[in-house]
């Protein structure tokens, strides 16, 4: 296993920082082999087949082009939970995580609650907080039907049943039902920050997700604002991820549509990252 990991470090020096490349070789012997990290550690003498061997050549150079380790590998980590990813839906990303986790300690979870989540790409955000809120009954929408196909997947390896429905969210339907928390993280990154954006990013995860037009980059977020507003129950609760940049605007934007109780919060690298709201 030694030889392998040097093997990895060597063919993607230069390409990628070497604390990322510690970490990929890892990832790869882990999903060639099935053994832990602890495992490969204690494993260091062990070889690995001609077959490993051809596949790991085949990541290799997938890497080399910038792909992303979690599409080359097919699945990341969310939350301690599994989940299967391509480039039909966004790598999740750990803020993601600390909102999800801001969520689960804000509302009591043996409740019924009605839950829904908008954009729900991979299914992370809504696969999380159901099983972390085993009673709730959660929605979750997403205008790519191939999205919603991996989320789905999602939803089955991690043994949750969740609503999937394939809605344009500025078109959306009449609903009959209102909920009580309603999240989103959508596409937030200005058009003009796309040069300093990392290239495997750029040229891999799907550019519906990510940006906004630099005139109108809140228009996800005024479009789902106003939706929660006719659609939370009173008392409800509205979440979202937001751009770093935007946390006094979005304070305002809330405050116009009447939503109180607001809570602009910082992610762990200082920057406002969420924000919430009661109607």
């Amino acid at each position: 296993m030694q030889v392998i990991l040097q093997y990895i470090s060597d063919e993607l020096r230069g390409i990628y920082p070497e604390s990322e490349i510690q970490a990929i070789g890892y990832l790869l012997l882990e999903k060639l082999t099935g053994f832990s990290r602890t495992e490969i550690l204690l494993n260091k003498n062990t070889q690995i087949s001609r077959e490993a061997a051809n596949q790991l050549d085949g990541f290799l150079k997938k890497l080399k082009n910038y792909e992303p380790v979690q599409y080359v590998l097919g699945s990341t980590e969310f939350y301690s939970l599994p989940f299967k990813v391509n480039q039909s839906v966004l790598i999740p990303r750990p803020e993601t995580e600390e909102l999800v986790e801001w969520i689960c300690l804000g509302n009591d979870r043996s409740k019924p609650l009605k839950m829904l989540d908008i954009g729900t790409g991979s299914g992370c955000i809504a696969i999380s907080l159901k099983k972390n809120f085993p009673l709730a009954e959660m929605d979750a929408f997403d205008i790519s039907p191939e999205a919603l196909d991996v989320a789905r997947e999602n939803a089955k390896q991690n043994q949750v049943n969740i609503n999937f429905r394939e809605i344009d969210i500025f078109n959306p339907p009449a609903f009959n039902k209102k909920w009580d928390l309603i999240v989103s993280n959508p596409p937030y990154v200005p058009e003009s920050e796309k040069s300093e954006i990392q290239r495997n990013v750029i040229d891999y995860e799907p550019s519906m997700a990510l940006f906004v037009p630099d005139d109108d980059p809140l228009r996800f977020y005024r479009t789902i604002t106003n939706f929660a507003r006719k659609n939370l129950k009173i008392g409800g609760k509205l979440y979202f991820e937001i751009h770093y940049q935007s946390g006094k605007k979005m304070l305002d934007l809330l405050t116009e549509c009447g939503f109180r109780q607001l809570a602009l919060k910082k992610d762990i690298s200082g920057k406002d990252r969420m924000i919430s709201g009661i109607i």
